[in-house]
């Protein structure tokens, strides 16, 4: 018999990861603040609480994907659900929150028995639809080992280090993402200047040294001009805010962070902040106003 897991957040990203979840034949109990998220996946084998220190009762695994550090302080250090936690079980935060805030809670949960894994994802919500995201751990490496299995439904776990590293690699990911994402939106900007076929030249462009999952998924919605989210801009933001203020922290100067942060913070700015991460591409036209649309 399997784990009995309890899955916190079911929005663009949790919904479908613990969709594959329930389809992998694990026993999900789940929680979400709007309910009617829920709804879907009861209809496939989960089983929907309203309360969140519910979900938690006797679960061997507690799996939460939230948006924020707030939110994830403000549901995970609720006195009734602490309450309902029993000793050994292990929350995994696959949430992107800071990581010295990841290494607070592996500390407080620590001292009541519980363990603590801090894995984000990458790969955004196609990953999360195919099961084929990046996951960084960080904490026990007896407790990652203890609980790899779970991962598989969801994609590819590696182990990264001790406590907080997790988020770490998060945000290392989050610079390189954007650093991508800030390149193929000037790209093509600069070939719809030129007076070239952007889908073509982004067609021509794979395969090449350019090539990546960033010009094959958002490049192709920047062609198309679907800025339906995915990964949404302003949560984005909220990671490489944390990307600077940690880069502050170690003494580090971090300029594509920088400029990045600058592209997305305009982009939000906007009033595009709900948009898909492509939406640079907004910005990078915003200030090239001349380029034809």
């Amino acid at each position: 018999m399997g784990p009995n897991i309890a899955f916190l957040g079911t929005g663009l990203m949790g919904a479908p990861m613990a969709r594959n979840l329930i389809l992998a034949k694990y026993s999900l109990k789940l929680w979400n603040r709007s309910q009617e998220k829920l709804i879907p996946l009861v209809n496939i084998g989960g089983e929907a609480t309203e309360f969140s220190e519910s979900v938690v009762r006797n679960a061997d695994i507690i799996c939460m994907m939230l948006e924020n550090g707030p939110v994830v302080e403000e549901v995970l250090f609720n006195q009734r659900l602490l309450d309902n936690i029993k000793k050994h079980a292990v929350v995994i935060d696959m949430s992107s929150i800071p990581p010295e805030l990841a290494q607070e809670h592996s500390k407080k949960l620590g001292q009541l028995g519980i363990y603590h894994i801090d894995a984000p994802v990458s790969g955004g919500t196609t990953g999360a639809d195919e099961g084929s995201l990046a996951i960084m751990a960080g904490g026990d490496f007896d407790v990652f080992n203890k609980i790899v299995d779970f991962f598989t439904p969801l994609g590819t776990a590696t182990y990264v280090g001790p406590s907080g590293s997790g988020q770490i690699a998060k945000l290392a990911n989050q610079i390189i993402c954007g650093g991508y994402l800030t390149a193929v939106a000037e790209g093509l900007t600069l070939a719809a200047a030129g007076g070239a076929n952007i889908a073509k030249v982004r067609e021509a462009l794979m395969g090449g040294f350019a090539d990546s999952k960033v010009l094959q998924i958002h490049g192709n919605r920047m062609v198309d001009r679907k800025f339906e989210p995915g990964g949404k801009c302003h949560i984005f933001l909220k990671d490489l805010n944390t990307v600077l203020s940690t880069a502050n922290k170690l003494d580090l100067d971090l300029p594509t962070a920088k400029l990045v942060n600058e592209i997305y913070t305009e982009v939000c700015n906007l009033g595009w902040g709900d948009l898909d991460q492509a939406a640079s591409l907004l910005a990078i036209e915003n200030k090239n106003s001349s380029i034809k649309k």
